[in-house]
């Protein structure tokens, strides 16, 4: 059976076609052949056809202001038009793997491994048990794009889905081939630069976006593979509690983000709440036109009579009304009456549900009787998936993270118990740990949270935010904003800083009751390698292993990438973050705590990104309890989730890997690593770790830095709320990790992903090791072999001979000092990579090749473009707008920011 009626070249080809004659139609024939001429003469050079980019340097040369926008223009709408012929080649590739029984990474495999494996239904039913999934979405400053330039994107996705999977007439076609006319029209018309930079809610709304257009509706169709399978595997029932739950920092990260208030965040709960329940109610509504059951067909349990009855009693107008309008359709009436319910949930009136668990239950209770009354198929195909969706949204969409930099808390507590004579701000970290312990445990509050007069600003936001969250928790539940995290958090203090102040507004109410997840951020090397002391001492404490208890016994802690890269570079930190997760693991096993890992992931390699089943199944065994949470950021949230068929082939490959890592756990709790493999990662991270900060503390790296990548056209792009820096300050350690790694990707010079690994693996080989014992290592260490996978990635998206432009932006003392030490460390990666991999080239994968290949000869226009501006000391508005634009065309092309 064909699925499709076309293929990715064809897409390619035809939609650079209609943006040339837009460019044409909207600007002159002139600009079109400028444009034209800069794309030849960059195929030419790329294909060997011309020795030098001299003819490229010619033609932008000759171009005045107005053509350059033109031009910069011209490269970036293709390549957003691109992504969208590429995102359909996916949904191709899914589509076709899925009918031929061949996708791998599925549900269906996961399940089918498990039981060639010796699993039996109970053993399966453990592991999904222990299974929970966790994606949560950022508003970190990644994504390039306008919300208005993606919603006409995704127009221009819904013509050529349906120029694919649809047999047109030639009216039909010709209709469709008008309206991606007119698209790409109004797409050339709208401008591609913000001219503000983004606000939270705009940020909130993004997130929203995707929760509430894509995954809302998937989310079932991945249980209902699941079930069709185990079905089908082992001809039993088997229970699957819930898998998934998403959660969010948009509106509620606060760290560094002034304009993160509490009224921002109490708004972004409201919003999701009002968006969630109409969602079911319109769910309801659908259901109540399939139930249409008459009461002498069917016969209803005692339990749904008495739900339907206590319901009738709680909404008696409702009640009367729907017996009027369904006198004999018990469902109908019954799902009359939880529409009203989920209307009234945010309603002053009475009658609405308490909870998500009052309108499950009811759910539940309409499916059970169906199946009793021999309706099994309407349940299963209308009823259960609806309960799905309860399930994993609730009343509350996602939930919210609040997070702050650990100095917020520890200066506002300073501050208020300063106004009752305790000099906290003096005490050591030994008496910080008992004042905070004997606080928390006393009866009496200590500060009264209302009173803020004469505090900083600071101090105010922040007891202002435990106490807005303690009226959130009693508005919202406790499950809509139930975790809290601590950036940089490096001492046991920083952990019951939070749990004070949340203690003094009655979040906490020890023993026996704590209303958050107290989340430690270990993001330095000091926090990482001293999380036994963090821990220990935590899990030690009256205080804390009370609110632990409270909780479950489950403690989250988040790993940092991204400043652990920036801090240690790409070996040094993987390894670092290997190891660490593994004492964690040690640590909590030795207090009996199950422990959650949450991955601060980027989409960036450099920042822990790179295919998230792979990561997921290279993580230490130990770590590996079945639960687990990661960050998903800018546009890796828009490449994942923007396209349904997309999103589920994401959330199917998450569950995969996380039942296969579990069962690999379960089965070898505790992985063994050869000891000579441990000890080349060892002298190749220590190595690796001191080139990388050898080099950053280079004198005068970062005027080179500056000089060399557009990070000061970045840190005005308007791309985000946050600031690109924490203070005023020009230092590496200052900057952002995002904007760090964005401005090399910019400069096609992506040292975060490679920089001292050669350097690191040459010093294992220098003290006695050998190449056999790395190939050995790739090819049977999920670790290893992930990193080195990811690590060649950034290497084939490097490109020395646009980096070098860049470079001869610098004072040529600085160049000749820095670049080709820069070179050098590029090129003995590339070598021993290739090496150790056995591979004739980076990109293993065909589709990542060709990707790259087509890709290559439209970045370099912008690229060259850019660096011409760069080099200019005074820009017009004109020149100052294309070089932003530069910006975000580069990241439409690299299909990477930070």
């Amino acid at each position: 059976m064909t699925l499709h009626a076309r293929e990715i070249n064809q897409d390619v080809r035809e939609l650079g076609a209609l943006l040339g004659e837009v460019l044409e139609a909207q600007t002159s024939t002139e600009a079109f052949e400028t444009v034209e001429t800069i794309r030849n003469s960059c195929i030419d050079y790329r294909r060997g056809d011309a020795e030098t980019r001299e003819e490229v340097h010619r033609a932008l040369n000759r171009l005045n202001p107005e053509t350059q926008d033109i031009v910069a223009r011209a490269f970036t709408t293709y390549f957003e038009l691109i992504n969208l012929a590429e995102e359909r080649e996916r949904v191709r590739e899914i589509r076709e793997g899925s009918q031929e029984g061949v996708l791998a990474d599925s549900v269906e495999e996961a399940v089918r491994d498990l039981a060639e494996r010796g699993a039996d239904p109970e053993e399966f039913e453990q592991v999904l048990e222990d299974v929970l999934i966790q994606p949560t979405f950022t508003a970190h400053p990644t994504e390039a794009r306008r919300k208005t330039v993606k919603a006409k994107l995704r127009s221009v996705a819904r013509d050529i889905e349906r120029l694919d999977e649809r047999r047109l007439t030639d009216r039909e076609r010709k209709r469709i081939e008008r309206n991606l006319d007119a698209e790409v029209t109004s797409l050339w018309q709208t401008p591609q630069v913000r001219d503000r930079r983004p606000e939270v809610t705009d940020e909130a709304l993004n997130v929203q976006w995707y929760l509430e257009n894509v995954l809302f509706d998937v989310i079932d169709e991945v249980y209902d593979e699941l079930e069709h399978t185990l079905e089908d595997v082992y001809d039993e029932d088997i229970d699957i509690d819930t898998l998934y739950e998403f959660r969010s920092w948009a509106g509620s990260d606060r760290d560094g983000n002034p304009f993160v208030t509490t009224e921002v965040t109490e708004e972004t709960l409201e919003r999701q709440r009002d968006t969630v329940l109409p969602l079911y109610r319109n769910k309801l509504k659908e259901l109540s036109g399939v139930l249409s059951q008459d009461a002498s067909n069917i016969a209803t349990d005692a339990l749904f009579n008495e739900r339907l009855d206590r319901h009738k009693s709680k909404l008696p107008g409702v009640a009367k009304e729907a017996e009027e309008r369904y006198p004999d359709e018990p469902y109908r009436q019954k799902l009359r009456l939880m529409r009203e319910s989920v209307i009234r949930v945010s309603d002053v009136r009475q009658g609405g549900y308490e909870s998500e668990e009052e309108l499950l239950t009811d759910l539940r209770v309409i499916a059970d009787s169906l199946r009793e009354n021999d309706a099994e198929v309407i349940a299963e195909a209308h009823v259960d998936p609806l309960i799905r969706k309860v399930e994993t949204f609730g009343f509350t969409l996602a939930s919210l993270d609040l997070r702050d930099h650990r100095k917020m808390h520890t200066d506002a507590i300073a501050e208020a118990v300063d106004r009752q004579g305790i000099d906290y701000a003096s005490m050591d970290e030994d008496e910080r740990v008992e004042f905070l312990t004997e606080a928390i445990l006393q009866d009496n509050p200590v500060i009264d949270m209302e009173d803020t007069e004469g505090l900083s600003e600071d101090a105010t936001r922040v007891l202002d935010r435990f106490r807005a969250t303690a009226d959130w928790q009693n508005e919202f539940g406790i499950d809509a904003i139930d975790t809290y995290a601590i950036s940089w958090c490096e001492e046991p203090s920083h952990a019951l800083e939070v749990l004070f102040l949340a203690d003094q507004v009655d979040i906490v109410d020890l023993p026996g009751y704590c209303g958050f997840d107290v989340v430690p951020l270990l993001e330095s090397e000091y926090a990482l390698s001293g999380a036994r002391r963090i821990m220990g001492t935590l899990f030690e404490n009256e205080a804390y292993s009370q609110a632990l208890e409270a909780r479950d016994n489950i403690q989250e802690i988040m790993l940092g990438y991204s400043d652990s890269n920036k801090e240690n570079g790409f070996l040094a930190a993987n390894w670092s973050l290997y190891n660490n997760q593994k004492r964690l693991a040690d640590i909590t096993d030795d207090y009996d705590v199950e422990m959650r890992l949450f991955h601060g992931r980027g989409g960036s390699i450099s920042r822990g990104g790179g295919p998230m089943n792979d990561a997921m199944l290279a993580l230490p065994n130990e770590t590996v309890t079945g639960q687990i949470k990661f960050t998903e950021q800018g546009e890796a949230i828009a490449e994942k989730y923007a396209n349904h068929d997309i999103a589920e082939r994401n959330l199917e490959q998450m569950l995969n890997a996380q039942i296969r890592a579990r069962q690999n756990a379960i089965e070898e709790p505790v992985e063994e690593i050869p000891d000579e493999w441990e000890e080349a990662m060892e002298i190749a991270a220590d190595a690796a770790r001191n080139e990388y900060q050898d080099l950053l503390e280079t004198d005068g790296f970062v005027e080179f830095f500056d000089q060399a990548t557009p990070i000061t056209v970045i840190e005005n792009l308007n791309m985000g709320s946050r600031p690109a820096s924490r203070s005023e300050d020009r230092s590496v350690e200052d900057l952002r990790a995002i904007p760090w790694v964005f401005s090399w990707t910019q400069a096609r010079c992506i040292i975060p992903g490679w920089y001292s690994i050669s350097t690191g693996l040459d010093a294992y080989l220098e003290s006695g090791g050998d190449m056999e014992t790395l190939q050995e290592m790739y090819e049977n260490w999920p670790f290893f072999r992930t990193k080195l996978d990811n690590a060649s990635l950034a290497l084939a998206r490097t490109d020395l001979g646009i980096a070098e432009e860049y470079a001869d932006l610098a004072d040529p003392e600085l160049r000749e000092r820095i670049y080709p030490r820069i070179v050098e460390e590029y090129e003995d990666t590339v070598e021993k990579v290739l090496e150790i991999t056995g591979q004739d080239g980076l990109l293993s994968r065909d589709w990542l090749k060709e990707n790259l290949e087509r890709r290559n000869p439209y970045v370099d226009p912008l690229n060259l473009l850019q660096v011409r501006l760069l080099k200019q000391s005074h820009r017009t508005e004109t020149e100052r707008r294309t070089l932003r634009l530069t910006v975000q065309g580069i990241a439409a092309g690299m299909k990477n920011t930070g």
